[in-house]
Parts: C-alpha cells; sequence; structure tokens
C-alpha cells in the first residue's frame, strides 16, 4: 500500500514537471521579454531591472520568477529571436521553389539584423556571447539554413561551396558593418543583393 501511494507521489510529480505554464504566466513571460527588448535597446543593458517591470506592466516580484538574474533575461531575448529565424527557415523550406526560398530567408535574416541592431549592440556591449550562451539555438539554425542550401544546391541554383555558418555570418557582418558606417538600411540591403548574387553558381 505505501509503495503504491509512494509511486502515486512519483507520478504526481512527474505531472507537475512537465505541466504547462499556466496562460496569464505565459503572457507575463511575453511581455517581459518584448519590454526588455525595448528597453535594452533604447537605454543599453545597466538600465535598473524595476524599469523593465514597469514597461511589462508586472511587478518586479514577477520579473524574477521568470528570469532569476539579468543574464537569464538576456538569453531567453536572443534565444526567442533566434528561434523566430529558425521558425521562418523552417517555413521557408516548404516552398516549392528553393531559389525563391533560400533569398527570401536571406532577405528576412537582413532585415531583422537591420532592425534589430540597437538591441544587439546594447547586448553586446554587456559581454553577451550570442554564440556561445544560445549554442543550441545557433546550431538549430544553422542547420535549418544549411537545409535551404542543399536544396538550393540540388535545384543548381546555389554553389555548393557555401555553408549555413558562411551565410549567417556575412548577412550579420554585412549589416553591422554598414551601421558602423552610418549607411541606411536601403544600402545594407543593396549590399545584400550583391552577397546573394554571389551565392549563385559562376555560368
Amino acid at each position: 500500500m505505501d509503495g503504491g501511494r509512494a509511486e502515486a507521489g512519483v507520478a504526481d510529480s512527474d505531472a507537475t514537471a512537465v505541466r504547462p505554464m499556466r496562460a496569464d504566466a505565459q503572457k507575463n513571460r511575453q511581455r517581459i521579454l518584448e519590454a526588455a527588448a525595448e528597453v535594452f535597446a533604447a537605454k543599453g543593458v545597466s538600465v535598473p531591472i524595476d524599469l523593465v517591470a514597469e514597461r511589462a506592466g508586472v511587478g518586479v516580484g514577477t520579473l524574477y520568477r521568470h528570469f532569476p538574474t539579468k543574464e537569464a533575461l538576456f538569453e531567453s531575448i536572443v534565444v526567442e529571436k533566434i528561434d523566430d529565424l529558425i521558425a521562418a527557415a523552417r517555413l521557408a523550406a516548404d516552398d516549392p521553389d528553393p531559389e525563391r526560398a533560400l533569398f527570401n530567408f536571406v532577405d528576412l535574416l537582413a532585415t531583422e539584423c537591420a532592425m534589430k541592431h540597437d538591441l544587439f549592440d546594447a547586448l553586446e556591449s554587456a559581454g553577451v556571447d550570442v554564440k556561445s550562451q544560445c549554442h543550441e539555438s545557433v546550431m538549430a539554425l544553422q542547420a535549418a539554413v544549411d537545409r535551404l542550401l542543399e536544396r538550393g544546391v540540388a535545384e543548381g541554383a546555389v554553389r555548393d561551396d557555401v555553408d549555413a555558418e558562411k551565410v549567417i555570418g556575412l548577412v550579420i557582418g554585412t549589416c553591422y558593418g554598414m551601421r558602423r558606417m552610418g549607411a541606411d538600411a536601403a544600402t545594407a540591403r543593396q549590399l545584400i543583393a550583391i552577397f546573394c548574387d554571389g551565392l549563385r553558381p559562376f555560368r
């Protein structure tokens, strides 16, 4: 009998462990992430955490229940941005036109980099190493982009000596460099278009 209660207790514990976050808690978490991205981009990452909670419309205690440290909040912001890109790359893989799928994604990646430059500059200034702290998400993004490249190569639309790491690095590096030079978004996208031409096979 005791053993049965013990087993039931373990089962109850397991059920609790996998219980999904309540809708209101999930909503608060999302509001915190969105507010933090806005505050850090506008004011830098040294701002008091109280400002993030105020912008999100939650108490500081609620914020800390979701993110016990500011570093955990940094990482969650970056992971969310990368996860959005992963979802977009996987969706693009369903496009019947592999060439269009790849280059549309590259354009999206460049647009996101250009739009979020203030946020990523702020995180970089705080010493946030995206590649090491968000390793699994970065690897998943590279795998999704490699899939797009493989489809393009099979179609004869993309050269076969470029991998996802190079594509992502060149897009981010171009946007970052243009930002430092004070160039506008149109100039950055023009350079990305030239880069896309370079991805095509030599004919």
